[in-house]
């Protein structure tokens, strides 16, 4: 069964930094890429950043390039979102997306506000 599962969302002041965690089970990140998405209030989900499998390709939306970044360990199976010099436009909730085998599978989300 294939699980995503999000973590380390939290409140933080503008400037700050987190870093977000996508656990998988059910499939490989090394054999398959992934994304991380947002979705604001009253906004709809966008496309943050990418990696390929294996990690060998990334990319980023604008609004956030230089300031995030996507990795994956491989031996935890587990994707990860850095975030810094955060703004309070980066307010969303935060989502993990992979697809296996024809099936797009996503995580719960977590919460990102920024705010001083």
């Amino acid at each position: 069964q294939v699980q995503l599962v999000e973590s380390g969302g939290g409140l933080v002041q503008p400037g700050g930094s987190l870093r977000l965690s996508c656990a998988a089970s059910g499939f490989s990140f090394m054999s398959n890429p992934m994304s991380w998405y947002r979705q604001a209030p009253g906004k709809e989900r966008e496309l943050v950043a990418y990696i390929s499998r294996r990690g060998g390709t990334s990319n980023y939306a604008d609004s956030v390039k230089g300031r995030f970044s996507i990795s994956v360990d491989n031996a935890k199976n587990t994707a990860y979102l850095q975030l810094n010099r955060l703004k309070p436009d980066d307010t969303a909730v935060y989502y993990c997306k992979a697809n296996f085998r024809g099936t797009t599978f996503w995580g719960q989300g977590t919460q990102v506000t920024v705010s001083s």
